[in-house]
């Protein structure tokens, strides 16, 4: 691929990047809790369902958030919307190698 034609993929895929202000890095849980004492659904051993969105970061901590069923719409979008920049931005770095390299 000529240098020009690489410039222009790259600047398809700049155009198509999602909007940054709706991102999320994280993976999503559907997860039950127990409470210790004095709930009688947790006695009978079925517990409540919830949704938690959990963060790793360096040194192995780790991050949880309780989700309401009403924002799942929402962190699901900014979940995929990574992914998708994830995606887009190994493809365009692949595309500024090409670039360094000399034009044959």
């Amino acid at each position: 691929m000529k240098h020009k034609q690489i410039t222009r993929a790259r600047d398809r895929l700049a155009q198509k990047l999602p909007p940054l202000n709706q991102i999320l890095r994280g993976s999503l849980l559907h997860r039950v809790n127990r409470h210790k004492q004095g709930c009688p659904k947790c006695a009978r051993g079925e517990g409540h369902l919830i949704w938690v969105l959990t963060v790793t970061y360096p040194g192995n901590k780790c991050k949880q958030v309780c989700l309401q069923p009403e924002q799942l719409p929402q962190v699901r979008g900014w979940l995929r919307n990574y992914r998708k920049l994830r995606e887009q931005l190994e493809a365009i770095s692949d595309l500024n190698q090409q670039l360094l390299r000399p034009e044959s």
